[in-house]
């Protein structure tokens, strides 16, 4: 089997948070396919601190991993052993690289079990005020100037032609410059919602405001994990 295991946005969440079945299958296995070492070892200690992280078995799968890194792996689940499945933030295979195992184990006839947990994106979606009926999420956006300023274009022009709410991320020490380029680019009555530090109780920052207004209060978020999303 293949558990898909939630990870915490914050780790100012309590545990209480969680459903206690995250914790039953940590510990059915020692075998895991993570995205980061070192925050997958963070999290299983988060979730059951009395799991013995020397007998930890870590198998690497982020954007760059190819068939051949996972092998043994998949020869293991091939002979009946179950593995975990991590993201380093919240629902794995959301804006994560595991579906590539995912989409192996149908292939295989090997069973996948989802277990509910936060996802930073549905969060910030739910908490916009925006249609959650129709919305599209868009990944990250580009880095170059010229093209990620085409690409907000765009996702504005979709919104006003469709109605569908557009959900994007950035890398956090970026977010500032994706910040002014909201600003910058979208109609001054285009709506935003920031949803940055989300399920962090003491820092948790959700705002929905249209553009014009946010030139008004420049927030800081440098650093900080957020979802940028625009909508009517």
């Amino acid at each position: 089997m293949l558990f898909l295991l939630p990870a915490y946005l914050s780790e100012n969440t309590p545990v209480t948070h969680f459903s206690p079945v995250i914790k039953e299958y940590i510990m059915q296995t020692d075998y895991f396919f993570v995205e980061n070492e070192k925050t997958a070892r963070k999290v299983i200690k988060f979730f059951a601190p009395e799991k013995k992280q020397s007998e930890l078995k870590l198998f690497l799968l982020d954007k760059y991993t190819e068939s051949a890194d996972v092998k043994e792996a998949q020869d293991r689940m091939l002979n009946g052993q179950d593995f975990g499945l991590l993201s380093e933030a919240g629902l794995p295979c959301i804006a994560d690289p595991g579906n590539l195992i995912v989409k192996w184990c149908h292939e295989k006839k090997i069973r996948v079990i989802p277990i509910s947990g936060p996802s930073s994106i549905i969060l910030a979606l739910i908490s916009s005020g925006f249609n959650g009926q129709e919305f599209t999420f868009n990944g990250y956006l580009p880095i170059e100037k010229g093209e990620k300023k085409k690409q907000i274009q765009l996702l504005e022009s979709e919104l006003q032609k469709t109605g569908y709410t557009q959900i994007f991320m950035e890398t956090p020490y970026r977010n500032n410059v994706l910040f002014d380029d909201l600003c910058k680019f979208l109609s001054p009555n285009t709506k935003l919602c920031i949803a940055a530090n989300i399920n962090d109780a003491d820092h948790e920052f959700i705002k929905t405001l249209s553009i014009k207004d946010w030139q008004k209060q420049k927030p800081e978020l440098h650093k900080i994990p957020a979802v940028f999303v625009i909508g009517k």
